[in-house]
């Protein structure tokens, strides 16, 4: 397949849907020299962690050449543009705004307006400036008010110049694969540590969004959490009860306390020193109201019961993208559909869709059908969704282009645009020019 088509008649079609591309500050913008270092600079900097030894110091060198990549995101025809801001690259250490790199996002964000892109921005994409992290990182508890300081600071210095501000992007990643498994910076190992650093992250949200509302009452200002669905190896009820932990203690955990007020049961059957300290009005600060809700999906994973663990999760089934993700796009309408039944959602937006793909560059062309069917199914599986009733209003592919990719480094290519890293030659894929002929064809 070359093309991406939905039925005349889909919601998907609307010029009232958004379309946009994703893309994070410490993957893509390299400028390191520019900033404070971060989490990332001393995770990649540790041996072992990188898949390729790597490092974000040069990235896709945006921070030099975002004036060309603004022009690619145009000329891709989207109506929105997903991008993280740096907070150690915006906040100097004693907690003052860095003038240079304000600017800096500053002229993207005026630059977009001028082409009349919408700019979806994210406060936090992991990159947490390594001297918080030095205090303790998402395990101290004042890291959450450094961050609505860093909030307050950085939506006044935008003025009006954004049209949508995410707190956090996958608290789940940040505390479990971060602080829980350590696979992710600061690579930290132990579960008393991934449910506190996850409190931290949610209180953090609620500080942000209390400054937000009061700073910018006319952005569209939420959360983007991550979903991996879990499904049963089997009907048997030992398999089933895993699985329905393994969704509560990893996907509930993160979107229960935000609309309902309060973490999944299973928080009551944890040993003590693995529960997050909760003080008083914390659960209020975090379940403030939000105007939309962000939705990350990219795969599903099947479970078992486990005496020791609990649950174990089973080796993903074929086919998979180069990342060794199971390709299952019924599992986004079922999470769509499950989630808008058990929660009372504000408008959603699919805020990173996409995959990662063994793309070949020959004779300057990107032939990446395989990534193109991949969005075609996803689509088709979100329009099942609409179609049912939730109401979901833009959706991004991630990512733009490819980019450095956590602890896969350079290895792993999620983009609609190919990155040449040896000359920085930007390549639009034929999955870029399918999604902007959808779009375009509205």
């Amino acid at each position: 397949m070359t093309t991406l088509s939905l039925p005349l008649n889909s919601p998907l079609l609307s010029k009232e849907f958004t379309y946009g591309v994703a893309t994070a500050s410490f993957q893509i913008e390299g400028g390191h020299e520019h900033r404070l270092p971060c989490i990332w600079d001393t995770f990649c900097a540790t041996d072992g962690k990188i898949a390729d030894n790597s490092n974000g110091f040069f990235a896709c060198e945006h921070y030099t050449r975002w004036k060309e990549d603004i022009e690619l995101i145009d000329s891709l025809g989207v109506d929105a543009y997903r991008m993280s801001i740096s907070w150690p690259r915006v906040i100097t250490q004693n907690g003052r705004l860095n003038t240079e790199g304000v600017q800096f996002y500053i002229e993207i964000l005026d630059e977009l307006r001028r082409r009349n892109i919408k700019a979806y921005v994210t406060l936090y994409h992991w990159d947490l400036p390594q001297h918080l992290e030095d205090n303790g990182g998402w395990l101290n508890r004042e890291t959450a008010y450094q961050f609505q300081h860093y909030a307050d600071l950085i939506s006044k210095a935008f003025g009006d110049r954004v049209f949508s501000y995410a707190t956090l992007n996958e608290p789940f990643c940040s505390a479990f694969l971060g602080y829980e498994v350590g696979i992710h910076a600061p690579g930290k190992v132990g579960k008393e540590y991934g449910r506190k650093a996850a409190h931290h992250l949610l209180l953090a949200h609620g500080l942000a969004m209390q400054v937000l509302r009061k700073n910018s009452p006319n952005t569209l200002n939420g959360i983007v959490l991550n979903f991996t669905p879990c499904y049963s190896a089997s009907e048997s009820e030992a398999d089933k009860a895993a699985t329905s932990y393994a969704d509560d203690y990893i996907n509930q955990w993160y979107i229960k306390p935000i609309f309902d007020g309060q973490y999944p049961e299973i928080i009551d059957t944890m040993p003590e020193n693995i529960q997050p300290e909760i003080e008083s009005g914390d659960m209020e600060i975090i379940s403030g109201a939000v105007d939309f809700l962000g939705i990350n999906f990219y795969t599903r994973c099947i479970y078992q019961a486990d005496e020791q663990e609990i649950y174990q999760v089973l080796p993903a089934k074929a086919p998979l993208t180069d990342i060794g993700w199971e390709i299952y796009p019924k599992a986004f309408s079922e999470l769509l559909v499950s989630l808008n039944e058990k929660y009372d959602l504000p408008p959603i937006y699919i805020t990173e869709n996409g995959a990662a793909m063994d793309d070949k560059i020959v004779d300057g062309i990107v032939n990446d059908t395989d990534r193109i069917d991949y969005y075609q199914e996803h689509l088709n599986a979100l329009h099942d969704a609409m179609i049912q009733g939730v109401n979901v209003q833009g959706y991004f592919a991630w990512s733009l282009m490819d980019n450095f990719e956590w602890a896969e480094g350079y290895l792993k290519r999620f983009g609609i645009v190919y990155v040449d890293y040896q000359n920085q030659l930007r390549t639009i894929k034929a999955s870029g020019k399918a999604y902007k002929n959808l779009i375009t064809s509205r």
